[in-house]
């Protein structure tokens, strides 16, 4: 979904629910800055929406699944999707555990090491990114860069519940 015409099918604001809470001081940075980068630049639309966004976005923790609730700019209800997390659990456990990995190569490795669990740490991002495109298709139009974005969220999310 690039350029052409759809500048408003982005979102503008991503609202946490109180199911969500808050976490610790490193989670919240990692939070933060997903939001960040996801409302600087996204493409991201309901599919099939015939009205017009841009949209925001409230995400909610409700019995080990993701609450999308999607309205417009105004507000008026637009969709809520409910995206199980279960088949996010793997990856994202992999995923957390390659962090570890990571961060402690920082402190004690060589640059070619870090440079190893680096590019195994973007391609588990990527893979999550893929099952979350692939888990909103029909659902929710958005590229690649954005799906990371929210896989962002998603991890940080997931560690949290």
């Amino acid at each position: 979904m690039s350029g052409t015409g759809r500048t408003n099918a982005r979102l503008i604001d991503i609202e946490f629910d109180e199911s969500i809470g808050r976490s610790t001081p490193d989670i919240e940075h990692e939070r933060a800055v997903a939001i960040f980068d996801l409302l600087e630049e996204n493409s991201f639309q309901p599919a099939g929406d015939t009205g017009s966004g841009p949209y925001r976005l409230r995400l909610a923790l409700a019995d080990a699944r993701l609450v999308f609730a999607i309205s417009r700019e105004t507000g008026e209800p637009v969709v809520t999707h409910i995206l199980s997390l279960t088949p996010f659990r793997r990856i994202v456990k992999d995923y957390f555990l390659v962090c570890e990995s990571y961060y402690e190569a920082i402190r004690t490795s060589t640059p070619s090491q870090i440079e190893a669990i680096d590019m195994g740490r973007r391609g588990l991002h990527n893979d999550g990114s893929q099952t979350l495109l692939d888990r909103l298709a029909g659902k929710i139009e958005l590229d690649f860069d954005t799906a990371r974005r929210v896989f962002t969220l998603i991890c940080v999310l997931h560690w949290r519940g």
